[in-house]
This record gives structure tokens, sequence and C-alpha cells, in this order.
């Protein structure tokens, strides 16, 4: 392959794994060059401004892990959010061209078929089967009113958690390191390292 340089990758086109859709459901299609904030901008616009009910998040190959990101993202943010997701495979078409080609000879072209691992993820305002493979039911709000204030009114925003104090045996201590005599030393050494 050190001859051949990729010339294009198209992707299988695939219908959605969920059935009864709104008609108002947003697809975000995440790549791998995708950045999160532009898509986070645009969901949420989507889902607060717009007023959608649905969103969908799919990314195949190296965009499923920023695919998950971003749901968890989205959760955290709106909170009360019902889950469904599904994993399944993707064919990847891929066009290699060949590089040191003579004048005369034929363009040479390789085509790659690759199956990809692909994840959807629906989240929903409205409650969603429980009883389909996938389902997640929303994060119980811990105490949080819906304008993300806790009860005593204060906001959550940059709310910070307590560690637990330090156990006492990772605390530094002071070692003692014998040195067993050497033929040029003359007894042993004692010293102290701190640990």
């Amino acid at each position: 392959m050190e001859n051949f340089r990729k010339v294009r990758t198209l992707e299988e086109e695939m219908p959605l794994p969920f059935p009864d859709l709104s008609p108002d459901v947003v697809e975000m299609k995440v790549k791998e060059g995708s950045k999160i904030r532009n898509l986070m901008n645009f969901a949420m616009a989507q889902m607060e401004l717009k007023g959608s009910r649905q969103i969908i998040f799919s990314g195949c190959g190296r965009a499923v892990t920023k695919t998950i990101t971003c749901v968890e993202i989205m959760k955290r943010k709106l909170g009360g959010l019902h889950q469904v997701t599904k994993v399944r495979y993707k064919t990847m078409l891929e066009v290699w061209e060949k590089q040191d080609l003579l004048p005369d000879s034929p363009a040479q072209n390789l085509t790659v078929h690759k199956n990809v691992p692909s994840i959807c993820i629906l989240l929903s305002r409205d409650p969603l089967d429980p009883n389909q493979t996938g389902y997640q039911p929303p994060e119980p709000q811990h105490g949080l009113s819906e304008a993300g204030e806790d009860t005593l009114g204060s906001s959550t925003k940059g709310l910070k958690r307590m560690l637990p104090p330090p156990c006492e045996e990772l605390l530094p201590k002071k070692l003692q390191v014998q040195v067993p005599d050497s033929p040029r030393g003359s007894g042993t050494t004692t010293g102290q390292l701190d640990h």
C-alpha cells in the first residue's frame, strides 16, 4: 500500500435503526474531524430553541468515541432524556490510486471494503419503550430543580466535589535505607530518603 494513496472514502447509507421516530427528529452525523463544540451548539439549538423532542447522534469507526462524548454532554446539559443505543457494523468503501505510474500506463485503482463499528444513539424528551434493547432511563436529578439549581437556590454551575481526607498510608514518610558493606567502603551507611 506504500505506492498507493487514498483518493476517496464512501460510506454505506443505512436506514436509522429506530422505529416510530417523530417527524422533527434531528440526526447529527459525527465524523472523525468534527468539532464537539460545533456539534453541541447546533444540537442544543435544535433541542432548546426549535423545540425538537428527539435527536440522534451517529458515528462510525474512529468517530464512535466522539459520538458518545456528545451524547453524554447533551444528557448532562438537558437532563431527563431517555436513551436508546444501537451498535452495528457499517461498510466503508475506500478507493486507492497508484502513485508511481509511468506516463503511458493506465491508471490503477484499488478498492477496499471495510466493516467498521457504528453507533446510533437516540435521545428523547418523550418516554421510550423500556423493553427495547439498548434502552437507558433518564438519570435521576439528585435534588436539582429543572433550572439546574439545588433546593437551597444556589446554582450548581462550577460546583466542585469535596475530596475525602487523604489516607495515612499515602502521606510521605521517611525511610531508613541500609547499604550493605562494600569492598571499598568502611561499613554500613544509613541514610534517610523522602518517600
